[in-house]
């Protein structure tokens, strides 16, 4: 048996014809995969065909009283596949880790300045972890500007550090899926609502800190991005990403008798269907623009901003 790429004669023989054409002869050649494309659908049509192999290329050929037919089957097939294949179902990720690592950074920062004997705002000194911990009680009494000044508040170094170097690799994808405005605002939206279901479940003396909720709301944005991305939601695959997430729930969220499981857990839940919202739009339109994602950045620095101001003023 002759090997295809010195194979030069017909494919499938037709009856005898005087003589054999080139299709579409204004195109030097063909490269192979194209040719065999072009094969397939002259033999799917059972038109008599023969390939030529010069130095340039391949050539088809067909007889005189097919060479019709032959260029609208090749014409439709072309004009079909045009933009075939489709596009990555997945949009091109940006690397936003440095912008991700300098806010991490930032909260270390303000994790040590919580530390110092600052005498301001009428507070001598400022009790950081008294005005802005996630109080049950007072959340649903009005003070819900602690949902969010809680994400910046530590108990220790350890429990920063932990924050941080789990934290960040989580964070770093959510911002590389959605760009960093809008990747930050959701996490922000996710812990700060984690934070205020936990409240409401407990409806009690409760009190957290940390910005592990929303780091578990990084987790479950990640997760329903990824199930938005699926085509086909009701299919086994849907279930894949849920479960994944869960698993990374169960592995992370247990810890000593000062983890807070329900804050980690309502994180989780809280990021689902934003990342299902952000995914789909991702679908549909890609990434925010450049201009979007500075003025969602400014808009969550805004909110940290004022509910820390809030915070100092306000509560008691």
């Amino acid at each position: 048996m002759q090997n295809d790429s010195a194979y030069e004669q017909t494919v499938e023989k037709g009856p005898e014809q005087p003589e054999w054409v080139r299709i579409l002869p204004e195109r030097t050649s063909l490269a192979w995969g194209r040719m065999r494309q072009w094969t397939l659908v002259l033999s799917a049509r059972r038109i008599p065909h023969r390939r030529l192999k010069t130095g340039t290329g391949w050539h088809l050929l067909v007889p005189p009283s097919y060479l019709t037919l032959a260029e609208k089957e090749i014409t439709l097939f072309e004009q079909e596949n045009l933009n075939w294949p489709p596009p990555a179902e997945h949009p091109a990720l940006a690397d936003n880790s440095l912008i991700t690592l300098s806010v991490l950074g930032v909260l270390a920062i303000f994790y040590n300045v919580t530390l110092m004997d600052i005498q301001a705002f009428g507070h001598a000194p400022v009790d950081w972890i008294g005005l802005g911990n996630a109080d049950a009680h007072k959340i649903l009494n009005g003070q819900w500007w602690r949902t969010v000044t809680a994400l910046t508040l530590h108990a220790d170094a350890l429990h920063l550090l932990g924050n941080i170097g789990i934290g960040g690799f989580f964070l770093v994808l959510v911002c590389r899926q959605l760009g960093s405005g809008l990747g930050w605002s959701l996490v922000l939206l996710s812990g700060s609502a984690g934070n205020l279901l936990n409240a409401w479940v407990y409806h009690s003396d409760h009190r957290s800190v940390g910005a592990s909720t929303a780091l578990f709301g990084a987790v479950g944005l990640l997760a329903g991005i990824r199930m938005a991305q699926k085509r086909h939601p009701l299919t086994r695959g849907w279930l894949w990403p849920l479960a994944a997430a869960l698993a990374l729930l169960a592995l992370l969220g247990v810890g000593d008798e000062n983890t807070d499981i329900g804050a980690h857990l309502f994180g989780f839940m809280a990021g689902i269907m934003p990342g299902l919202l952000a995914g789909r739009h991702l679908r549909r339109a890609g990434q925010p623009s450049p201009w979007v994602n500075v003025l969602l950045t400014i808009l969550a620095l805004l909110t940290v901003l004022l509910a820390w101001t809030l915070a100092l003023h306000l509560s008691a």
